[in-house]
């Protein structure tokens, strides 16, 4: 596989939550993705140039720039690396991919740092005035690690439901996605399904949702 790669300048760089990161870089001519997709990134330092990690875009395809939103952690080379990156260093990326795009209105379910897909889908769709009709249901393990609250609901509205899974808050579902859950929260099962999180939640998620009926069709999960 020919892999193309582009040398990017790192424009900004400035912590969102205690442990994400946003990255807005230079955009290569001509490069383009599709809200909801990736690219793998390296960072272009000795040693770390073949180190690939994949990111989703979080930006409006039709900005001049690119924006990546990345969770660090200190036990993870390639972010903990990351996480000491600043304007005026290079990363290095590559080709577009990713099987998650808006097909229709429906249930985005997110899972922490799996929200990042899903953020440049309800900007665009929000741009075009398009959003209404999808809704968001997010867990995270505290208040803290929910990352771009106030823009979700401000976009979303009553169509965002937030779940904290470590603390118990008022105004807060303090429980975990489960099949109960999806049953009292969800009427229709014969709309599209967007899940994202670790290989666990969206295995045991699009596990819950086939098994009230959803068509495997009708689930959009990064293959």
């Amino acid at each position: 596989m020919n892999m193309s790669s582009y040398v990017v300048t790192v424009l900004q760089a400035f912590y969102i939550t205690h442990d994400v990161k946003c990255f807005i870089v230079e955009k290569p001519d001509g490069y383009d993705f599709i809200p909801g997709q990736a690219t793998e990134v390296s960072i272009n330092l000795p040693g770390w140039e073949d180190q690939l990690r994949p990111f989703s875009f979080t930006c409006l395809r039709e900005e001049k720039y690119l924006e990546f939103m990345i969770k660090i952690y200190k036990d993870h080379g390639v972010t903990n690396q990351l996480g000491g990156i600043n304007a005026g260093a290079q990363l290095i990326l590559h080709d577009v991919f990713g099987a998650i795009q808006y097909k229709g209105p429906g249930v985005f379910i997110a899972a922490g740092s799996g929200i990042t897909p899903f953020i440049s889908i309800f900007r665009d769709l929000y741009k075009k005035k398009q959003l209404e009709g999808n809704r968001l249901i997010y867990s995270n393990k505290t208040i803290a690690d929910i990352i771009l609250e106030r823009e979700l609901r401000k976009m979303l509205k009553d169509d965002f439901i937030e779940i904290i899974t470590r603390e118990n808050i008022i105004g807060f579902v303090g429980r975990r996605i489960d099949r109960k859950f999806l049953i009292e929260n969800i009427s229709d099962f014969g709309q599209h399904f967007y899940i994202c999180g670790t290989t666990d939640f969206v295995k045991s998620i699009a596990g819950y949702l086939l098994d009230l009926g959803v068509d495997a069709n009708s689930l959009v999960i990064e293959k």
